[in-house]
């Protein structure tokens, strides 16, 4: 912000005040270093997904060898993101976030050796699972510590950015991909990756140490996985109003899933061929920064069911039309409505839960239902070929938007009742 302008000091005049307008992110420098690593490792993590596709479809030509490479990178986040959020309930959060970047990073090193040696493509896959595998703990780790880095007025416009950041990513990580791919190879891509990676920690360590980012839980004892998550689920069973707006964020992935396959043959539609396809998937990355914007500004619990019902209802109506449409300008449209409503479930659910449940057991919940939603991507994925196969194009579209139209009615049929804030306990620094 700009300071008053002292224009009239010499004349005895008074002095105005002018004001520049900017943009204020919630909370403070932490905060906006845990941003800047979001960022940073998001868009690498887009970036290097191209890369990695484009060598081991250069390697092998086969369409079986991409969708292993691409299971390889999704499957572990889904099995193991609840394991990520016991370790972000025990241990100091900023360490598990630098030691994870710092372990990606060296994955992918090894991988971008794979993609310049003749080594078994194979390899890809198998690092690839592993660098997913050891970011795990990231995201229960941010979701963890954001309700404690800002104020609790801020926390909903906090997690909008956050999800704006993961939108934007979708959109500029591929296309920086692509670019990068022109004017060199996938190895060196994916080497870009790590050094995103060391980026990343390097924000997050910059940080430094603070109570801010130990768990508050005081039963630290002997490790067993199952009695965590048993406990985990607990408190989302005691937070039923969070586990309807989850459930409404696992429908829109779901929803989403199902695009990733079909809206190729929107593309084939409209006359733009395959091409089109990733520009209608850039759209929804767009709509969803819009979207998030929006959900950001309308931080009021009460009306969280109001605008959900509203958000899901222009996405069903927006895959019902796709299914209709012979115009690009028309999908495209439709795609940036599509996604701005998609992510204000998951704006919502991530609040509801930094809110409504205990900070002790709330990476441990995180790391439940975070799965859960991407789970709904693969599902909705496996779901859109034999679909097609059985109904046709239009009928499938028409179908998808009907269901979840009706799935987030059944969802969403009575209030939110426990939309109540709880305290976020930070422990008092070690002496």
């Amino acid at each position: 912000m700009w300071g008053p302008v002292p224009y009239a000091h010499a004349y005895g005049m008074s002095t105005p005040t002018f004001t520049k307008p900017h943009i204020r992110l919630p909370g403070d420098r932490p905060f906006h270093l845990l941003l800047t690593s979001l960022a940073v490792s998001s868009c690498g993590d887009w970036l290097y997904n191209v890369a990695l596709l484009a060598f081991v479809y250069d390697r092998t030509r086969s369409a079986t060898w991409l969708a292993v490479t691409t299971a390889a990178r999704v499957i572990p986040i889904v099995v193991l993101g609840p394991i990520g959020g016991v370790l972000a309930d025990r241990w100091d959060r900023r360490r598990l976030i630098i030691a994870s970047d710092v372990s990606r990073a060296v994955a992918m090193i090894a991988l971008a050796i794979v993609a310049a040696t003749s080594m078994p493509v194979a390899l890809a896959a198998a690092l690839a699972a592993l660098s997913t595998a050891a970011g795990v703990v990231q995201p229960p780790c941010v979701a963890a510590c954001t309700p404690r880095l800002v104020v609790a007025d801020e926390l909903q416009r906090a997690n909008a950015i956050r999800a704006a950041i993961g939108q934007a990513s979708v959109v500029a990580g591929p296309a920086l991909g692509a670019v990068l791919l022109g004017l060199s190879s996938p190895a060196v891509v994916i080497a870009l990756n790590a050094v995103s990676f060391l980026a990343s920690a390097a924000a997050v360590t910059a940080i430094g140490r603070s109570p801010v980012f130990v768990p508050s839980r005081e039963d630290r004892g002997p490790l067993h996985i199952g009695r965590e998550l048993r406990d985990g689920a607990q408190a989302l069973r005691e937070a039923p109003a969070a586990v309807r707006l989850v459930i409404a964020d696992t429908l829109g992935s779901a929803t989403y899933g199902l695009l990733t396959v079909t809206l190729v043959l929107v593309s084939m539609r409209v006359g733009t061929g395959s091409g089109g396809y990733g520009l209608l998937l850039g759209m929804f990355g767009i709509g969803g920064v819009v979207g998030a914007t929006i959900a950001g500004k309308l931080d009021a619990p009460a009306l969280w069911r109001r605008m959900l019902l509203v958000a899901l209802g222009i996405v069903a109506v927006a895959v019902a039309a796709l299914g209709l449409v012979h115009s690009l300008v028309a999908a495209i449209i439709l795609s940036l409505a599509g996604g701005g409503g998609m992510i204000v479930a998951e704006v919502l659910s991530e609040t509801a839960l930094g809110q409504m449940l205990d900070d002790a057991v709330l990476a441990r919940a995180y790391g439940l239902a975070l799965p859960a939603s991407l789970s709904g991507i693969v599902i909705g994925s496996l779901v859109a070929g034999p679909l097609v196969a059985s109904v046709g194009v239009t009928a499938t579209f028409l179908v998808a938007g009907l269901g979840l139209a009706v799935a987030s009615a059944l969802v969403l049929r009575h209030p939110l009742q426990d939309t109540g804030a709880r305290a976020v306990v930070v422990p008092a620094p070690a002496m």
